[in-house]
Order: structure tokens, then C-alpha cells, then sequence
């Protein structure tokens, strides 16, 4: 029996993966089969589509790669359509994942999402393709369920993956002093931790700005850096990028060295998305960072609804963090949160309490366990 799972980021595909080790565990004989990443293929799934293949960012920035996202999708189609699964479990990526929910309803599949599209924060008509299309929506963030219900859709909150996989994750930590000597940190230092995306697009549009900030930071205060570089990026590229005057106190690390530079920092600047729920579990106090093309800028701006752009601050339905976003993402901006926040006052500990609310809200941990029963049920009671 076969399940086709389609994820079309890293995060996605993270979140995948640990949902297909999950049924695997519950009903061994399933077999899984899609579009992900490394992770999902490390967890078993055969790989028709790599997710690499669909990396675009931004709305201007798709239209160019169109023949090519087109072609994945009509693989995807056409592989659903002749090995008819039991279903189809569609995570996050909505532009690409809901045409194939509407593919498996002509198909007779069942389709479930997994993480929602931010339906609630721009393009809400969607909602009534999500209604005519998929069987069961799962949710991940505490103020998504009631948005489905008031569309009457069959909707669960299950909590965030997060929770558990960071909760791991600490007890597996190295000690501080152990991370500052294999990275060549000063044992005296302040650390700041720079996220500045998991794509190289968002590298470019980052990376100098973060460093021009990072360089007038240190000029005023005993910190030294930590850039850790996402999977998806060629470590060769951000090491070119990376000015000579900076590499004595800007640390190149790992992908696999992120969640300890989150720990173990004063501050992190991180570019806004997954990374800044993840240093939000981690208490990381932070400065939320983003910029895209100008065109895409302007006409995304014309479709979203919400006040905030962070998901911490979604969350916390309120600003707990600093966004600098576009034209306000400069490098003056970014040194003068960062003397507020480095300094033990006000500012910092409410951000911290902030925070605190923040991991309440995300939920307990076991939500990949409660997902999996979650598609168990509608696609096997």
C-alpha cells in the first residue's frame, strides 16, 4: 500500500520525514513515494521529484522557472494518476501542492495537507479550494484551527514538530565551553548568532548587510559571530562572501551546528521563517530580518493581511521581536536593537517573557505522533 507525500521545502521535508518514520512505525507495510528532500529519502520515501528542483523564491522569480516547475508537476500527476495511493499527504508549498489536490480529486485519491498554507495571512479565497479538495487539514500553530472551522472544514491541531525535535536536539548539545574550542570562540565573548536563510537567494539579499552590521557591532563590543551554513547553500560561496577583516570573528559552521549557536547565544539576527520559531524555542532573544526583489516586495505587500511578518510575532499576536524588513533592513538598524538587547534591561526581558508565551503557545511535544493518527484516521477508519 502506497502513500505519495509531496514536500517541496527544507522544512517541509524535515517535517516529512519524521511523519513517514511515524506511519512507517504504525503500519509497517506502507510504502511512501513523492517529492522531498534528503531527509524524507533517508526516512524511506522513493524520490520522483528532488525538492531542490522547485527552489525558487519569490513571486516575479517563478515566473521565469515556470516550464520547469510544470514539468515536476506533471511527473507528480501523472505518477499519482497510475500508481493510485491510498493517499496523498500534501506539506506546506500551497502555489505547487495545491494543484495536486485538485489533480487527486479527479484521480479519486484522498488528499491530506500537512502544515498549512498562511491562507489566514494572504490569498484566503484559496481556503475554498482547500474545502473542495482535501479530506483533512492538519495544523501546526495554535491560531489555525479556528480559521478552518469557520469554513467548515475538517481541521486538527496537532502542535508544533519543533517542540520535540529541539527537546531532543538539547539533550544532545555539546557543552558550551566544548562548542566555543572546536569553533575557536574567545571564552569570553558575548555570541551573536547570524541565520541568514536556508536559500542561497535569500544569501544574497542577507548576507552583506548582516556583515556590514556584524562588523560595526564588534568595533563597540566584546561579541564575535556565528553564521552556521543551511544545507541548501554551497559553503565555498559564503566563505568567498565573507570580507578578511571579518574571519577572525565571524565563524563559519555546519548546518548540524545551528541549533547550538541558538543556544548558546546573547542574540541571534535571523532571516525571517522556520528559524525564528527554532530560536524562539530556544529562547533566543532576536532581531527578524528579511528582503526580497522589489517587485516581488510591492506586490506581496498588496495580498498580505497581517500586521507582522515573524511567526514568533503571529504567535504572540502582538511585536515580541524587532522586524527589519526591506527598506528598514540596515545595518544602523540592526547595531541599535542589538545594543538594546545585548544589555541585561528592559527590553531584553520582555522579549524573553515574550518568547516564554511563545513556547506555550507552540504546544507539547509529540505532534508528528499525533499527526500520524491524524492521517491514519482519515485515510484508513
Amino acid at each position: 500500500m502506497e502513500i505519495m507525500v509531496v514536500a517541496g521545502e527544507a522544512s517541509g521535508d524535515a517535517h516529512a520525514a519524521e511523519l513517514i518514520l511515524a506511519l512507517r512505525r504504525r503500519r509497517p507495510e506502507l510504502r511512501f513515494f513523492g517529492c522531498g528532500g534528503d531527509d524524507m529519502a533517508a526516512a524511506g520515501c522513493e524520490l520522483l521529484v528532488h525538492n531542490r528542483e522547485l527552489a525558487v523564491m519569490g513571486l516575479l522569480e517563478v515566473v521565469r522557472h515556470l516550464p520547469r516547475l510544470r514539468n515536476r508537476l506533471r511527473r507528480l500527476r501523472r505518477a499519482m494518476a497510475e500508481r493510485q495511493p491510498a493517499g496523498v499527504i500534501l506539506v506546506d508549498f500551497p502555489d505547487f501542492n495545491l494543484r495536486l489536490a485538485a489533480a487527486a480529486r479527479r484521480a479519486g485519491v484522498p488528499a491530506i495537507y500537512f502544515v498549512s498554507p498562511q491562507l489566514w495571512a494572504w490569498r484566503s479565497g484559496r481556503v475554498k479550494q482547500i474545502r473542495r479538495n482535501i479530506r483533512r487539514m492538519i495544523c501546526i500553530f495554535p491560531f489555525e484551527p479556528a480559521f478552518y472551522a469557520g469554513y467548515g472544514l475538517d481541521v486538527a491541531g496537532v502542535g508544533h514538530p519543533l517542540v520535540e525535535r529541539i527537546e531532543r536536539a538539547r539533550a544532545g548539545l555539546p557543552t558550551e565551553a566544548a562548542f566555543r574550542a572546536r569553533l575557536g570562540l574567545d571564552p569570553s565573548t558575548e555570541i551573536v548568532a547570524l541565520l541568514p536563510g536556508s536559500r542561497k537567494r535569500e544569501l544574497d539579499f542577507h548576507l552583506e548587510t548582516m556583515l556590514e552590521a556584524a562588523r560595526r557591532l564588534h568595533a563597540e563590543r566584546h561579541v564575535e559571530f556565528v553564521l552556521p551554513v543551511a544545507a541548501g547553500v554551497p559553503r565555498a560561496e559564503v566563505e568567498a562572501a565573507l570580507p578578511p577583516p571579518l574571519q577572525p570573528y565571524v565563524h563559519l559552521a555546519g548546518a548540524a551546528d545551528a541549533y547550538a549557536a541558538l543556544a548558546y547565544a546573547r542574540l541571534a539576527i535571523v532571516a525571517s521563517g522556520t528559524a525564528t520559531v527554532e530560536a524562539a524555542l530556544w529562547g533566543a532573544p532576536m532581531i527578524v530580518i528579511y528582503r526580497l526583489s522589489s517587485w516581488t516586495y510591492r506586490l506581496g505587500r498588496r495580498l498580505v493581511r497581517t500586521r507582522h511578518v515573524a511567526m514568533v510575532n503571529l504567535i504572540a499576536e502582538k511585536a515580541a521581536v524587532p522586524e527589519l524588513i526591506q527598506a528598514e533592513f540596515q545595518p544602523d538598524a540592526i547595531v541599535a536593537w542589538a545594543r538594546r538587547l545585548l544589555e541585561e534591561g528592559e527590553a531584553r526581558r520582555q522579549m524573553e517573557a515574550d518568547l516564554a508565551q511563545v513556547r506555550m503557545k507552540l504546544g507539547s511535544p509529540g505532534a508528528i505522533d499525533r499527526a500520524a493518527r491524524e492521517v491514519e484516521q482519515a485515510l484508513f477508519a
